[in-house]
Order: structure tokens, then C-alpha cells, then sequence
């Protein structure tokens, strides 16, 4: 192991206590995606944690009353983005039946493992590389505050940052046995609406058209349209219809979220969705939504892996595997421009979205200063060629994108 790399762990080793200290701030600090002072607040103390670990402020950024911080260093083109988000699942109060807890090597909280663990990992990786004279032109951090319901208003402000990067590291929380998540699927979320007519249940029914029928009809057939063997899902959720116990439905609704490994995939279900017809004579179908996220194919991530592989097993850090998830993050948007991505970062744990979320407190130091290894590797003059992003998407304007 490299002095400077031996330094670099014990380094982090010592800042472990501010680290949990940092973290059970941001724990305690409540912020679902929807609650958009929550989310200001958030952004508010890790702007402040931040400034002291990173040596400058962030940029601001407020989109439709969403805030996002971004840390740009130096004034070279982008080589390097760090993603994490700040938001959380869970609602204001929920520290009262799941308050944060440190014991046993365990902490435990809303938001720790997703994702406010690997938010204060990267903070101290990027921190430590600038106190250990590392110059970091071209890397970016990027914070953003509604990767929990869609990035509706940081897609955008991701891509562009993204591009021109030759790695991206996210900081999700750790796969299945720790691992590195090289491969997620791809989402697309729907709801479709039903119109029918109303008319007295008793009275005339026939007069009627039922859209909780029509819904029944629409539940089954969407329910067929995934293909297992090729990890394609359809999964029809939340539904509803009717108003009284008397009287005909003329609404309903219905919630379908899709998840696919490939383009193509994803491509596919949304043609069969939207060309699904009513059963009942007089129902219309209206489908809203679409692909949200695209897939982040395994091979976006390949040669970062193996550098991970390589660092890990030199610096003494573990024996890093890779994996492939359902689950999608904001690495899905800048795998899906060309940009290679690498996902994971963060605390090993589990339980996201759940009651027992947890992260494993060993788990922080080895996890950053692989973050120290691979961007210092990477700035090395003749590095970080891994790819040339593509241009990627217009944005919602019809504008292109960079």
C-alpha cells in the first residue's frame, strides 16, 4: 500500500466521528422530496457542512422551488461528477417511530442508507483530497433534491453537468453483499385514466358506463405485457374508482410502473401501453406519463469496475463484485448520455424505503477512500479516457441538450 494511499485511509479512519456526527445531523433533519422547505432546509445544512469540509460554497440552485447544490472545482472542462441526492421517502415526523440510532456498529434513521450516508461520504472523500493538496479541476458534486420522485427538476441540470465527464460516481447506497451496482433498469411510470358515465347503480345501470369494470379490464391486461426472461416488469399499483355506493363509476384510475434492462425494452411496453383500447363501448383510455429514466447498461460501468477492482485490492480497501439492480438512481440519466457510470458508492446496509433502514457504520471510510483512489488515479495526467460522451436528449423545449 502507497504512503500516500496508507494516509488517505487513516485520514478518514480519524474523521470517522465528525463523519457520524455530520450524518445524524442530516438524519435529524427531515427532507421528503415533496415537502419543499424540508428540502431547503436539508440544503441549507449541508451547504454549511459542505463550505467547511470542501473550502468553498456551492452554487444555489432553485428549480420550480427545488433546491439543488452544486460544488464545480477549478475552471478546466468537466472530467469527473459526483452524484448524490438529499432527499428522502419519508415524511416530516417519521424520526419519532424511526429515530436515528448509533449502536452495535449500526446506525439507523430515515434516509440513512438512501442516501444521506454516502452524501457525507462523498463530502469527506472530495475534502481530503483537497487537505491532501490533490487539484481537483473538473470534478463536480452534485446534490440534488428530487431523485426520490423522478428528478423532474434536476434531470436537466444533471445531464449538463454530466456531459463531457469521463466518470461519474454515484453514491446510492452499496448492492447486495456491498457490491458496486455497474447495470439498473430502466423506469417508466404511467397512470392512465378512465372515462365512463355515471348513472344510478339501482335505479338504471344499464344507462351507465363502468370504469371500475373497465379498470379490472385494464389491470389484467397490463399485467401481462412484462417479459421475465428478459427482466422486463409491468406492475399495475395504486388504483381507483367511484365516488358513492349508488352510483355508477364514471372515473378511475390506475398507476403502472415499468422496469426494463435495455432501451428497447422499455420501448416496447410503452407502445403496447398506449395502444391498449377500452373493453366497454363509451370507455375512453387516456395514458399520461412515460419512460422516466433510462436503463444504465452494464457495460457503461465495465472499465471503472475493473479500475475499482484494481484500487481496492491494492489499497487494502476489499474485494469489490458488481451488480445489477431494479432499482434506478440518477446514474441511470448519465450512463443513458454515454457518460461511464459507477453506482454504489455509498454505506453498505439496507432496508431503503423500509422500516428497518440501517447502514453499517465500517462501512463509510473504505467506501470514500475508494472514491480518494479513483479520482486521484483518474486526474493523473493521461487518465480518465474512458468513453466520449454522446450529446443526449433535447430538453423538454425541443431545445438541444449542452
Amino acid at each position: 500500500m502507497s504512503t500516500s494511499v496508507g494516509n488517505s485511509r487513516a485520514a478518514l479512519e480519524s474523521r470517522l466521528p465528525e463523519m457520524l456526527a455530520e450524518l445524524e445531523l442530516l438524519v435529524r433533519c427531515e427532507s421528503p422530496s415533496a415537502d419543499l422547505a424540508a428540502v431547503r432546509r436539508s440544503a441549507d445544512l449541508i451547504a454549511d457542512i459542505g463550505t467547511r469540509r470542501l473550502g468553498v460554497t456551492p452554487d444555489r440552485i432553485e428549480v420550480d422551488g427545488c433546491s439543488h447544490l452544486r460544488w464545480r472545482f477549478g475552471t478546466g472542462p468537466n472530467r469527473i461528477i459526483v452524484l448524490a441526492h438529499h432527499d428522502t421517502v419519508w415524511p416530516i415526523g417519521s424520526l419519532i417511530t424511526h429515530p436515528w440510532s448509533n449502536e452495535h456498529g449500526v446506525i439507523r434513521g430515515p434516509g440513512t442508507v438512501d442516501m444521506k450516508a454516502g452524501l457525507v461520504q462523498a463530502i469527506h472523500a472530495l475534502g481530503l483530497l483537497i487537505d491532501q493538496g490533490t487539484p481537483l479541476d473538473g470534478v463536480i458534486l452534485l446534490v440534488t433534491g428530487d431523485e426520490e420522485i423522478g428528478s423532474i427538476t434536476s434531470r436537466w441540470l444533471i445531464e449538463d453537468e454530466a456531459r463531457g465527464c469521463q466518470a461519474c460516481f454515484v453514491f446510492e447506497g452499496a448492492g447486495p453483499g456491498g457490491s458496486l451496482k455497474t447495470g439498473r433498469k430502466g423506469t417508466s411510470l404511467y397512470r392512465i385514466e378512465i372515462t365512463g358515465r355515471a348513472a344510478h347503480a339501482g335505479a338504471e345501470p344499464e344507462k351507465g358506463v363502468n370504469s371500475a369494470v373497465e379498470l379490472a379490464h385494464l389491470i389484467l391486461a397490463t399485467n401481462t405485457l412484462g417479459d421475465p426472461a428478459l427482466g422486463t416488469t409491468v406492475t399495475p399499483t395504486v388504483a381507483g374508482a367511484g365516488t358513492t355506493t349508488n352510483t355508477v363509476p364514471a372515473a378511475a384510475f390506475l398507476n403502472v410502473d415499468v422496469r426494463a434492462r435495455t432501451a428497447v425494452e422499455q420501448e416496447r411496453v410503452d407502445r403496447a401501453l398506449r395502444s391498449i383500447r377500452p373493453g366497454l363501448t363509451g370507455s375512453v383510455l387516456t395514458v399520461l406519463g412515460g419512460i422516466n429514466r433510462p436503463p444504465m447498461e452494464a457495460t457503461s460501468g465495465a472499465a471503472l469496475f475493473e479500475r475499482a477492482v484494481r484500487l481496492g485490492r491494492r489499497d487494502g480497501l476489499g474485494e469489490f463484485i458488481q451488480t445489477s439492480v431494479g432499482g434506478a438512481s440518477d446514474g441511470n440519466f448519465t450512463a443513458g448520455i454515454g457518460v461511464p457510470t459507477l453506482d454504489g458508492f455509498g454505506a453498505v446496509g439496507g432496508g431503503a424505503h423500509a422500516d428497518d433502514e440501517h447502514a453499517r457504520v465500517d462501512s463509510l471510510v473504505p467506501r470514500a477512500a475508494l472514491l480518494v483512489a479513483l479520482v486521484r488515479e483518474l486526474l493523473e495526467p493521461g487518465e480518465g479516457t474512458l468513453g466520449a460522451p454522446a450529446a443526449g436528449p433535447p430538453r423538454p423545449d425541443g431545445s438541444p441538450a449542452g
